[in-house]
């Protein structure tokens, strides 16, 4: 005989939403990692496992939707929110290899500790959404705790926003060479948005707590 063993979808769904999270945070890393490197050949080979983390990603949307269509004790608004989620997660990992290819493709003169501290922005806002998807697990039990991360990564983003303000100032008060200053600015432009995606999954993650509880 057959034992059958009934697992609530969350069970399925939230170990993707870590594992995305786990990939998310590699990369903002490895992002990192690149800022301190002034060796274009380094950022080729970084870039590289940047760009295998999004490949993977992809493969983990698939496999959720793929498990999403199997699970028939969830609403239909309950899916749509946690698929938008999974989705914002993918597009936050797709920010993250742009801006490193606009790197390697830029070849600035020199990293600024600037471009240095947005980066590093970048992985403290990984760090804290990575905190937050195991807390999915008991939304209920959790959402004061979910909110509060949330908020964090809010913070972060605020941070960014205004180290890309004054960093924008700084070169264009500083650097006189035209193409050098519009690689700076463009980068910077990139890592400010790398912020905004990632506040745009916490975002999507605070929908779904304030809709679960309504």
């Amino acid at each position: 005989m057959i034992s059958w063993r009934l697992v609530h979808p969350l069970q399925v769904l939230i170990p993707i939403l870590e594992r995305q999270a786990d990939f998310l945070c590699q990369a903002a890393a490895h992002l990192s990692r690149m800022q301190s490197i002034q060796e274009a050949s380094s950022w080729k080979t970084i870039y590289k496992e940047i760009r295998n983390l999004e490949h993977q990603g992809d493969a983990l949307l698939t496999e959720f939707r793929e498990e999403m269509a199997r699970c028939v004790l969830l609403g239909t608004g309950f899916k749509m929110d946690l698929t938008t989620v999974a989705m914002a997660l993918d597009d936050t990992i797709d920010v993250l290899k742009d801006a490193s290819n606009a790197l390697l493709i830029y070849n600035p003169a020199k990293i600024d500790p600037q471009l240095q501290d947005l980066s590093r922005i970048i992985v403290q806002e990984a760090d804290a959404l990575r905190t937050l998807f195991p807390l999915l697990m008991n939304i209920k039990g959790n959402a004061t705790a979910i909110m509060l991360q949330a908020d964090r990564v809010k913070e972060l983003e605020h941070d960014a926003d205004e180290a890309y303000e004054a960093y924008v100032g700084y070169i264009f008060s500083q650097e006189e060479d035209l193409r050098e200053l519009t690689k700076y600015k463009n980068l910077a432009e990139l890592y400010e948005k790398a912020t905004d995606s990632g506040k745009h999954v916490a975002d999507c993650v605070r929908i779904l707590v304030m809709r679960y509880e309504s």
